[in-house]
């Protein structure tokens, strides 16, 4: 047993904690919910979570210190809390993240770290609507990475950027994975209190062992020690008491060690380094990092020196390639707190510290491996070289290690391929370098085919650069003055071409006949060369394939997006005869100042090409003007998906002098149908807790603190089912009681000065509970009204009369939602239908569809002008979601997004001119916002809004009383449990002084009625007016990038002179360039003082 008393070289191993100074100072770090460790570290840098929302990621030099600013740069990438990230064993700058937005994306980070905020990442992959847990690389191959979310496991090639491998049997949330140290198999902790060896490249089932590990359901991790036998555990026993588990997977089902510790709620961060078997448990929350040296046998755990300082919020070890070894650090551990990341050195005590001490430092792990993925996917194991830490061993001596900064080059026959070459974002659609790749492809070795109809042509119009368009050999040779489009001229350029008399070689497009005729391939062929102008985005792989073979026509300008493209006067023009045949080149104005995007169909280019192709004629009017005049609701094309103008809004609350303080006594016993708080722009509701359905009334335009006291309420005497503002008049607020009854109370000008329990009106609706009410959008004095006996009733409240009643309805009715146009309405019911009713001709639904699986409660709303209706509910493990469906086809939706875990239902809000839906529950602090539109995804995340405190409400304002001077797109009123604050939601623009027609398009008035109760109940249907939100005096923005009309065509346009056709093209970019450049033709000699006329005779 004397080996048990055998002294370990690391056993006083000390930790030393740096001076203030030497830390990093004045960040900002908030508390997140995750399965990661919020920091992680290479050899060159340091990643970790930025403020409260964690969407956004700080990326330090690893050696950095002192004070940061609140602006520095930082990598915006996602939309909610990064749950994990880490960096590439093999590339120091190659950094993933994982979110709750269900992406994984892929980050190059520069040699000299970031100098301004990066959000466009190089790679980006999807777990379909799942929350990413966590992420990682492969300990041996180069380019593989995986990532778990939910129950399943995925593996990612990253250089042919696709999914190789996933896997679903996990029944519950993975919480941790690890992999063993060659590369064979992996580990993973699971949420269902078991653990499991997993191997991907298994025949059948990758589970290869189970056993039952930690017995609490709260998070656990797990850690594989190194290239052993073993694997090591930390989370909770039945009692809450953490725990340490070491399992030898040659007798899985039995625990080698059991350590417990304490009852703290913080999970237990396992840092393993397999050299020294050093050990350090970080706790969230802990002030304490326990570090202990793991033996292989017993007592297998060996306490170390205990460090106490700043409270964790995460931790993670450095790379020992970046370690001071000639200070005897064997191990540094950075860890994160709330305002600083402190690196604490652990240090071996030494005599001196003037010599490299070898038996310190072992052979460690390398950074350089020749196995890659697709090898390693087909079995090929392969164990990364081990390096020296001897200073006198290396390769640049006494200097630190050279990180690698990009991944491993791929072979190239010619030059050099940099790391934004091959892994950098596809191009965007429309861009010079895309369009010429995408079109080499297709004459290479790609596949051509019909292109798919939903793909978008990017269009980017602009002002004021003329380009040139030259001949192309479109033979297919790839060459580099052949199809597709080059580079856009630099200003000396332009200027030689301009001298040269438009015989520059830059050619942006070309179109021959005679290369069409010559094809083998048909109409295809016809399809291929359109793709040039398509939005088809070479992949990673495809582009690797590219650069691997190096043609000639390969551009080497780095990608751009977005790039100058044309404007409208400038798009695709009919052929000229001399152009078919001679391939002349033509000056063509492209843009250079102010842009706008439009998006395009490809099958309309198609269609258009087609049918040039088949009469000979040219365009006359092509998709992409017919697109220019529906600019404002069409989307653009960007690399990843959509991008909306809308997208980076931003929620401000109002000043606090606008607030209502010092609310109290808030009912919680509202039900969940109704939304427990309404406003309008003159006053809001909010229900009082108590007996007797109390709602009291407060004016907005008396903000500050309440007094103490009796609060001014309406009493209906019964319960509060729902309420509800009259849209058409401020003053009018309808109440539903559980008695069946729905009273009006009409608020005098000044509001309430005492209780009162006399309503101006009262209906006896049912005999049984309201569910909730609807007034109508267009019609005046029409109620709708939804009780427990399973009907819909509408109401003429001027008469106090019943005018139809709906049925169908086989259970709890959650919601009713009108259609804009004010004909039909939409229902979702508990029995998991959505129902869509014309409830003038058929008592009813005229269409049934599924809807949501879960029982907690759902809304509904319509979009698009009526033609798609969302539902937000739940689905079957109570995880709340989002779905839109074709109002004409409710079999299933067409998308669904999932969120979260909570029980408050998600109540949307609708904004149909930015089409942008918000969603909140009630006790969220974060206001979700999303994008519908009428192409795949359909559901496209905006920037969500986190509130700095829990909301109890949120209720919108119509579009009148929008600052559109502010850009404020809508405004709200949001409840908290003391405060009713002002919420405004705008975009952020450079010329906010202009009023922002894209963003304002004409409104439909909703704030006054269109027709009365008479007339919709008598089917005289009349479409709301519209009206524009242009305040008087604004000039808009569109008048200063006013884009002049294109030139008429006559029918004969074929046949025209080239001459002509050229010469209008002269006279509009003289024109352009003139009303956009200044110039002065006075001299510098002008202004000098020159000699007398008499001394020149002379």
């Amino acid at each position: 047993m004397a080996w048990r008393f055998k002294a370990s070289k690391y056993k006083n191993a000390a930790p030393i904690v740096p001076k203030a100074e030497a830390c990093v100072r004045e960040i900002c770090v908030g508390s997140y919910q995750t399965y990661g460790n919020n920091i992680a570290a290479s050899a060159a840098f340091m990643a970790f979570n930025w403020e409260h929302s964690g969407s956004s990621v700080a990326v330090l030099p690893l050696d950095d210190c002192g004070r940061k600013s609140k602006t520095m740069p930082l990598l915006h990438g996602h939309t909610d809390t990064v749950t994990d990230l880490k960096f590439s064993p093999f590339h120091d700058g190659l950094l993933a993240t994982a979110s709750q937005d269900c992406l994984v994306k892929l980050w190059h980070i520069p040699e000299k770290g970031l100098e301004q905020s990066l959000s466009d990442p190089e790679a980006v992959f999807s777990h379909k609507q799942r929350r990413v847990e966590t992420v990682g690389f492969h300990p041996t191959a180069d380019g593989l990475m995986y990532s778990t979310a939910a129950g399943c496991v995925a593996l990612f090639d990253i250089a042919a950027q696709k999914e190789i491998f996933s896997n679903n049997e996990h029944p519950e949330v993975i919480q941790s994975a690890s992999w063993r140290e060659d590369g064979t198999v992996m580990a993973t902790s699971c949420k269902d209190k078991c653990v499991r060896i997993f191997d991907p490249r298994a025949a059948g089932s990758p589970i290869q062992m189970l056993a039952e590990s930690h017995q609490s359901i709260k998070d656990s991790r797990v850690v594989w020690l190194g290239n052993q036998s073993r694997i090591l555990t930390t989370g909770f026993d039945a009692a809450r008491l953490r725990q340490v588990i070491i399992r030898d997977i040659r007798n899985f089902n039995t625990p080698e060690k059991t350590l417990e510790l304490d009852c703290s709620t913080g999970i237990l961060m396992p840092l393993f380094d397999p050299d020294t078997n050093m050990l350090f448990l970080a706790g969230k929350g802990d002030t304490t990092i326990n570090y202990l040296e793991i033996t292989d046998k017993d007592p297998y755990l060996i306490e170390g020196l205990r460090h106490t300082g700043e409270q964790t919020k995460g931790a993670c070890l450095v790379p020992k390639r970046a370690l001071k070894v000639m200070e005897a650090e064997v191990n540094r551990v950075l860890q994160l707190t709330s305002n600083m990341v402190i690196p604490i050195m652990y240090q071996v005590p030494r005599k001196t510290y003037r010599d490299f001490h070898a038996d310190l430092y072992p052979e460690t792990t390398g950074y350089k491996t020749e196995l890659i993925a697709s090898e390693w996917l087909n079995g090929t194991n392969q164990a990364v070289p081990k390096m020296n830490l001897d200073p006198a061993k290396r390769e640049h001596g006494d200097e630190p290690i050279i990180p690698r900064l990009g991944p491993k080059p791929f072979s190239s026959n010619t030059g050099d391929v940099s790391f934004d070459k091959v892994f950098a974002v596809p191009v965007a659609p429309g861009s010079h370098e895309n369009i010429s790749t995408v079109g080499q492809e297709i004459c290479g070795d790609a596949p051509t085919g019909s292109s798919k109809p939903d793909l978008i042509v990017e269009i980017e119009i602009q002002k004021n650069e003329p380009t040139v368009a030259g001949n192309g050999n479109g033979n297919g040779n790839g060459n580099g003055n052949g199809n597709g489009m080059q580079k856009s001229l630099t200003t000396s350029e332009r200027r030689k071409s301009s001298a040269d008399d438009d015989e520059s070689s830059d050619k942006i497009f070309e179109q021959n006949s005679e290369s069409s005729e010559n094809s083998t391939e048909g109409e295809d062929r016809t399809d291929a060369d359109l793709r040039r102008f398509s939005a088809v985005r070479s992949s990673i792989a495809e582009r690797r394939r590219v650069y691997e073979s190096r043609s000639k026509s390969q551009v080497d300008e780095k990608a751009q997006s977005p790039v100058p493209l044309r404007r409208e006067s400038s798009k695709i023009e009919p052929l000229k005869p001399s152009q078919q045949v001679g391939g002349n080149s033509n000056v063509i104005p492209a843009g250079g100042i102010d842009s706008k995007r439009i998006s395009v169909p490809e099958g309309k280019l198609l269609e258009e090409h087609r049918g040039q192709r088949g009469n000979g004629a040219g365009l006359k009017k092509s998709a992409t003007e017919a697109a220019f005049s529906a600019a404002s609701t069409k989307r653009t094309s960007t690399v990843f998906g959509k991008v909306s103008k809308f997208r980076h809004l931003k929620g401000t609350p109002g000043h606090k002098s606008t607030h209502i303080e010092n609310l109290r006594n808030l009912s919680r016993q509202i039900p969940g149908e109704c939304n427990g708080f309404h406003a309008n722009h003159e006053r809001v509701a909010v229900p009082l807790a108590g007996p007797g359905g109390k709602i009291a009334i407060f004016e907005l335009s008396r903000p500050g603190r309440l007094p103490d006291g009796v609060i001014p309420s309406l009493v209906n005497g019964s319960n509060i089912m729902d309420f509800q503002w009259d849209p058409f008049d401020a003053q009018r607020l309808a109440v539903a009681c559980d008695d069946g009854i729905v009273k009006l109370w009409r608020i005098e000008e000044g509001g309430l000065n005492e209780p009162t329990n006399v309503p101006q009106g009262e209906l006896t609706a049912h005999l049984d509970k309201i569910y909730f009410i609807r007034f109508h959008p267009l019609a005046a004095d029409v109620l709708l009204t939804a009780s427990y006996d399973m009907t819909i009733k509408l109401w003429d409240l001027r008469t106090m009369t019943e005018k139809c009643a709906l049925s169908g309805h086989t259970d709890q009715i959650f919601d009713f939602a009108w259609s804009p146009c004010g004909k039909l309405g939409a229902s979702v019911c508990k029995d998991g239908k959505i129902r869509v009713y014309n409830p003038r001709k058929s008592e009813t639904p005229i269409r049934e569809g599924n809807g949501p699986v879960g029982t907690r409660g759902a809304r509904i709303t319509w979009a698009l002008e009526g033609h798609y209706i969302v539902c937000t509910g739940f689905d079957k493990v109570s995880e709340r979601q989002i779905s839109v469906y074709n109002a004409q086809k409710l079999t299933a939706p067409l998308n669904t997004a999932s969120l979260d875990v909570s029980p408050s239902i998600l109540i949307p809000y609708y904004d149909e001119d930015s089409s942008t839906l918000f969603v909140t529950g009630k006790g969220d602090s974060t206001i979700y916002c999303y994008e519908i539109t009428d192409e795949e995804p359909y559901i496209c995340p905006l920037s969500h809004h986190r509130c700095s405190s829990l909301h109890q409400g949120l209720s919108f304002l119509t579009k009148n009383h929008c600052d559109v001077a502010s850009v404020e797109f809508s405004k709200a009123y949001r409840l908290t449990n003391t405060t009713i604050e002002p919420l405004s939601f705008t975009v952020p623009r450079i010329k906010s002084e202009l009023f922002q027609d894209d963003l304002f398009p004409p409104t439909r008035i909703t704030w006054s009625a269109t027709l009365s109760a008479e007339d919709w109940f008598g089917c005289n249907d009349k479409s709301a007016a519209k009206v524009s939100l242009k305040p008087e005096g604004m000039d808009t923005l569109s008048s200063i990038q006013q884009v002049p009309a294109p030139v008429k065509k006559p029918e004969h346009t074929q046949f025209a002179n080239k001459s002509e056709y050229e010469t209008n093209k002269q006279q509009e970019i003289q024109k352009s360039v003139s009303a956009r450049m200044e110039y002065n033709t006075k001299l510098e000699q002008d202004d000098m003082e020159g000699v007398d006329e008499n001394e020149w005779q002379e």
